[in-house]
């Protein structure tokens, strides 16, 4: 197999995005935090805008450090909404905020990996689309966890946003069936 996803484009930005973290299995509560709050700054936008400021991003959240960010009030609202180098929506800057203080509960209660890792029973959902056009926006399992995570407390995690979340931290392994990532992404699934 040594075809690509067709999304990847031709911006050797995307492809590198695709050809070395999108379908990755993401084991790591606090990576996996930042990416559900960057797919959140995604909403109604291109992922390659994000992927460009996504260094931006890093910077004016501190890392993503949630412990940080929960602390937060509006001077941080007001400075972040004055940071060109980012996407400046106060509801999305808002909603990363408490988003972390969310975190931070789910995170000290069972942990939020394990809260996202255990609606696969721990291994990656791995699908066999033949084309891009086969794949879903959304599915009822990715309706479920978004439905879940606004019961804790999350904001800008609708349905659509959860299942790219899902993609892109390789929880669902959406790599088409002639991609050549598919099967390296499998292949970096834990055992059960």
């Amino acid at each position: 197999m040594d075809g690509r996803c067709g999304w990847a484009g031709s911006e050797q930005i995307y492809i590198d995005y695709h050809d070395t973290e999108w379908g990755v299995p993401e084991y790591d509560a606090r990576t996996l935090w930042e990416k559900l709050i960057l797919d959140g700054f995604q909403a109604g936008l291109s992922w390659i805008t994000i992927l460009k400021k996504r260094d931006n991003f890093r910077s004016a959240f501190v890392g993503f450090d949630p412990d940080i960010i929960a602390e937060w009030g509006e001077t941080d609202v007001q400075r972040l909404l004055g940071d060109a180098g980012i996407i400046r929506h106060r509801g999305k800057i808002e909603a990363a905020i408490s988003n972390a203080r969310a975190f931070q509960e789910v995170n000290a209660r069972e942990g939020f990996d394990t809260f996202l890792w255990n609606y696969f029973d721990g291994v990656p959902l791995q699908n066999h689309w033949a084309t891009q056009a086969d794949v879903p926006p959304m599915t009822p399992l990715s309706t479920q966890i978004s439905k879940d995570l606004k019961a804790r407390g999350f904001k800008f995690c609708g349905p659509t946003i959860v299942y790219a979340f899902l993609e892109a931290t390789g929880l669902v392994n959406d790599h088409i069936i002639t991609c050549h990532r598919r099967d390296e992404c499998a292949a970096l699934a834990r055992p059960k």
